[in-house]
């Protein structure tokens, strides 16, 4: 679709940068944010207007989402189905249950628009970057409606199916994310308690069979006790609970999502919510300093 309108709601660590990658391209002309003084700020950086109210979302082609609830998506896609003209497209880059994607769906399809449940996986950096991994539930001629939006910050781009698949494929990413970390966060506690240089371990671990991502991005500061978010702890235990029910209606063995689900609750619990994810570490063992970044 040539001159592509989008509107983009939610300025969140990951929605600001996906933002300003659509403004970068000439593809974003409103923000919204429940903040609206942050989306009063951004509009003017970038040039494009801020929304007071959802009919200020009424001629965009695109209305992308990136909220932090199945609430918030859902209040939100009913609102849009009232303003946007048939035709348009909803991309909800949200981590929600699919039951919440598939509802959303109908409810924009009633009003003749179209919606793309689209979570997406590779945290603040790969937002930052223009390098996330997103998974696409949804018709595949929408896709490639709004491709241009979706190629401003993505590495892949990959359509699992039916609207729902891509909650179900990012289940899938988060029931790794949390045995990695689990694994990752252990093993490091252990290499300090052997009294191991973590100058040492850490490239010798990343260039053999234990190398991984979170390994390579945050194995150094969670060695040093610092945990600035890239994926805050409360936010990797909503993904966990929703994936938990997710588990329980298959009938899969979800010892992983348990163990992970328990220490991230210990975790917010212990006012450690705003945290990365790789604050699990100090349930495992002593660390380096964990001042002021907890």
């Amino acid at each position: 679709m040539d001159g592509l309108r989008c509107g983009f709601i939610g300025l969140g660590a990951m929605g600001t940068p996906m933002a300003g990658h659509l403004n970068a391209r000439g593809l974003l002309a409103v923000v919204g944010n429940r903040s609206h003084d942050k989306a009063i700020a951004r509009a003017a950086e970038w040039g494009v207007r801020a929304a007071s109210e959802p009919a200020d979302f009424a001629g965009c082609d695109c209305v992308v989402l990136c909220l932090p609830a199945d609430p918030d998506v859902l209040q939100w896609v009913e609102a849009l189905a009232g303003v946007l003209a048939p035709g348009a497209v909803v991309v909800d880059h949200s981590t929600v249950a699919a039951d919440t994607a598939r509802q959303a769906a109908e409810c924009l399809d009633r009003a003749g628009i179209g919606f793309l449940d689209a979570p997406v996986s590779g945290g603040v950096e790969g937002a930052r970057n223009g390098r996330l991994s997103i998974m696409v539930g949804g018709r595949g001629d929408q896709i490639e409606r709004i491709r241009p939006a979706l190629d401003a910050y993505a590495v892949r781009i990959a359509h699992l199916g039916a609207v729902g698949q891509g909650q179900a494929c990012k289940a899938v990413n988060q029931v790794m994310v949390a045995g990695i970390n689990e694994a990752v966060c252990e093993a490091l506690a252990l290499g300090r308690a052997l009294g191991l240089d973590p100058d040492v371990l850490l490239p010798t671990l990343s260039a053999g069979a234990a190398g991984n991502w979170f390994l390579e991005k945050r194995g150094a500061t969670l060695m040093r006790g610092e945990f600035n978010p890239g994926f805050k702890c409360a936010h990797l235990l909503k993904d966990l609970d929703i994936v938990a029910g997710m588990a329980r209606a298959v009938g899969i063995d979800s010892s992983v999502i348990a163990q992970a689900s328990v220490d991230y609750r210990r975790l917010v619990e212990r006012g450690l919510g705003e945290a990365d994810t790789s604050a699990l570490v100090l349930l495992k063992g002593p660390v380096g300093t964990t001042d002021s970044n907890c």
